[in-house]
């Protein structure tokens, strides 16, 4: 007779542990073993993350250079009419005009190079668990060029994710605020602008449940892009299929890792603080002799506090995507029996594992 919580015990052994031949093992996993597995995927394979992200992100820093120099080349001569004015002497709009483009542009330039670096480290992350999954090692060029080559597909996820998203609480609160005003028109000014923001903030919090549940329906849309090849318009259908029936559990583990990752990030910042303020404090209690003294002492504080602030940086931006690729392979693994499949892949080291249906 067996025992009523199952044939284990009583001289019965135990079931095997699943194979676990990289940093998860093949089978459903709790939020602890997904949050284990990003930070053993970070600390395997930092080099070509570590790679990607600074190419990334140094390469939109030398477009945002390159378009601050054009334009101040080109608006140079307009700049004097509006900063060097004679005391009491307003600027002339048509010096001002100018410099307004120019900021608008290397602004817009900006802003499209950091969301396309972001959706370079996003695609990067799905590319290096593909490998780190299975125990492979990976290069820097190979991650490079499979996140390139599904950057545009990652992109347009993010974007049409963020387009769903974002709008909604925003259009609900500049509507109600406008909406507000002119129906308070008639209290007085301080009640106006109180009554109205409450409104509008209180109106905004109502949406923000829509919104929430839009983005954790579409996240694993990223990963789907790069594991499956899938395009934008697929890979968020893609993601909708494996978000239902889990939403709670994905919003919670995505939670915890956007929380983990500000937490390590805040906590390197309070560290540099302190190793920026240790100087300050030296020089109170034993001041150097002379400034050259002071700069030896400063130099490498200030060269530890950039690397510091760089890694935190890093953690903070590869964390939450390699949490959201584990997710996408969990849910895989439970709804579709993927496991079978990256075992047998893992074992059959010469063969390149298929994440496509």
């Amino acid at each position: 007779m067996t025992h009523p919580s199952g044939p284990y015990g009583y001289g019965y052994a135990p079931p095997p542990p699943p194979p676990k031949p990289g940093v998860i093992p093949l089978a459903p996993m709790g939020l602890s073993q997904i949050l284990t597995g990003a930070f053993a995927a970070i600390g395997r394979y930092w080099k070509p993350l570590l790679g990607v992200a600074a190419a990334a992100f140094g390469a939109a820093l030398l477009v945002l250079a390159a378009a601050g120099g054009i334009a101040y080349t080109v608006v140079a001569d307009h700049l004097p009419g509006v900063f060097d004015l004679p005391s009491g002497q307003d600027p002339s709009w048509e010096d001002g005009r100018p410099l307004l483009i120019a900021f608008g542009c290397v602004w817009l330039i900006a802003m499209i190079g950091m969301v396309v670096a972001s959706a370079l480290v996003y695609a990067a992350c799905p590319a290096v668990l593909q490998e780190a999954v299975l125990g492979r090692r990976t290069t820097f060029g190979a991650v490079w060029r499979r996140a390139w080559s599904r950057t545009p597909a990652v992109l347009g996820t993010v974007f049409l994710t963020m387009l769903l998203t974002v709008p909604v609480p925003l259009i609900v609160f500049v509507g109600t605020f406008a909406g507000l005003l002119v129906a308070l028109s008639g209290s007085g000014p301080v009640a106006l602008v109180v009554l109205s923001f409450g409104g509008a903030v209180l109106a905004t919090l109502l949406t923000a449940p829509l919104a929430a549940w839009l983005w954790v329906k579409f996240s694993l849309a990223p990963s789907a892009a790069v594991l499956e090849g899938q395009g934008t318009m697929a890979a968020m259908r893609r993601s909708s299929e494996l978000v239902r029936g889990s939403w709670w559990r994905i919003f919670g583990c995505t939670l915890a890792a956007g929380a983990i990752a500000a937490a390590v990030n805040w906590g390197l910042q309070q560290v540099l603080s302190l190793l920026l303020s240790a100087p300050l404090s030296f020089s109170e209690d034993a001041s150097p002799e002379s400034t050259g003294e002071y700069l030896l002492l400063l130099v490498p504080v200030l060269v530890i506090a950039v690397i510091g602030s760089l890694v935190g940086q890093f953690v903070s931006s590869v964390f939450p995507p390699l949490v959201t690729g584990l997710l996408y392979i969990d849910q895989r693994i439970r709804k579709e029996n993927l496991a079978p499949a990256l075992a047998e892949a893992a074992e059959a080291a010469a063969e390149t594992p298929s994440f496509s249906r």
